[in-house]
């Protein structure tokens, strides 16, 4: 199964979106990197590190972020990590997390759930 990664400014976030994932995909690997080590609101590189160590499998891991520095430290510890079963997902958070931890748990292969990811850009809330 794919790992699935939720790096969030916010742990409350993070978990929220993980819990929210979980309640549709149980026994899909997903873990949370939310805010700084002190529990304040920010983005850390070694909490990233960690989440992604703890869900990494021979099938990959897919990284979902909320904005700005999460992208730019997610990217910084993917490239460190030189694997190339690391890949970070450009989808919203919350629908990005359902669909991937879903896609992951029917045993699709890494690159499918990328693509199925980018498909959640069009889906319209409102038909107005």
């Amino acid at each position: 199964m794919v790992g699935i990664v939720i790096v969030s400014h916010s742990s409350a976030l993070a978990e929220g979106v993980k819990e929210f994932a979980q309640a549709m995909a149980k026994d899909c690997p997903i873990a949370t990197a939310g805010g700084m080590a002190d529990g304040s609101y920010g983005t850390s590189y070694e909490l990233i590190s960690s989440a992604i160590d703890s869900v990494t499998g021979a099938d990959g891991v897919i990284v979902l972020v909320d904005m700005g520095s999460s992208i730019m430290t997610t990217e910084m510890v993917i490239e460190e990590k030189d694997n190339n079963k690391i890949k970070l997902a450009d989808c919203p958070l919350a629908e990005g997390a359902m669909a991937a931890a879903v896609d992951s748990e029917m045993g699709m292969p890494l690159d499918d759930i990328l693509t199925d990811l980018t498909q959640i850009w069009n889906e319209r809330k409102l038909d107005y």
